[in-house]
């Protein structure tokens, strides 16, 4: 999601920073860089990266309130979504049977699908917050549960592009988002050309 279908870090920073600055009394911030910098991470590692002074059981209830507070703001505010996102999901759900697979907290998901009303164009999600699995496993999980023989993980950074060589599934480089990919794979520069390199893949 993250990188791929919208650029959420401004008011998941907002968000977190309201919740920071609460519990530790203005003594840490959370920036939209510093969001940009660990999206795609799994929940217990961006506590370690975030909150470390904090300890692990801190760290971990500090990153639980910031997660709970996080899925009811964007609920309410949204995001960014990136351009042509749903003129393309459109164009794909016709064509395609659509996942989501994130290292998102438990709600994340389902509060994007809500605030843009885009349920319509998934037949099923998973993610690290419901399974405590890492996102190769997820991929993993969701292809079984809906017996895919073949698919294509979408996504931007190189963790990514290492969860679908786990899954054993192909890897598009959303080369728009937050991350590089060190190794030569197809890419897309924006969303709305999903639907041309698609076929290209399989």
């Amino acid at each position: 999601m993250d990188g791929t279908l919208w650029d959420s870090s401004e008011n998941v920073a907002r968000s977190w920073d309201e919740v920071v600055s609460y519990e530790t009394n203005h003594k840490l911030c959370v920036t939209a860089e510093d969001m940009k910098r660990v999206m795609g991470h799994t929940m217990t590692e961006i506590a370690e990266m975030l909150f470390s002074d904090l300890g692990e059981e801190g760290a971990n209830l500090l990153m639980e309130k910031c997660c709970e507070y996080e899925n009811e703001y964007l609920g309410r505010h949204g995001g960014i979504l990136y351009p042509k996102v749903e003129e393309t999901l459109k164009v794909l759900s016709q064509s395609y049977p659509l996942y989501i697979v994130s290292n998102c907290q438990d709600g994340y998901i389902e509060a994007f699908l809500k605030y843009y009303d885009f349920s319509r164009y998934f037949v099923d999600t998973e993610c690290f917050g419901r399974t405590k699995k890492d996102k190769g496993s997820n991929i993993s999980l969701l292809a079984a549960r809906n017996g895919l023989e073949d698919a294509v993980y979408v996504g931007d950074i190189q963790g990514d592009y290492d969860s679908s060589r786990i899954a054993g599934i192909k890897f598009i480089h959303a080369a728009y988002g937050y991350g590089t990919i060190e190794e030569s794979v197809p890419f897309i520069r924006e969303f709305a050309e999903l639907p041309q390199v698609l076929p290209q893949v399989f």
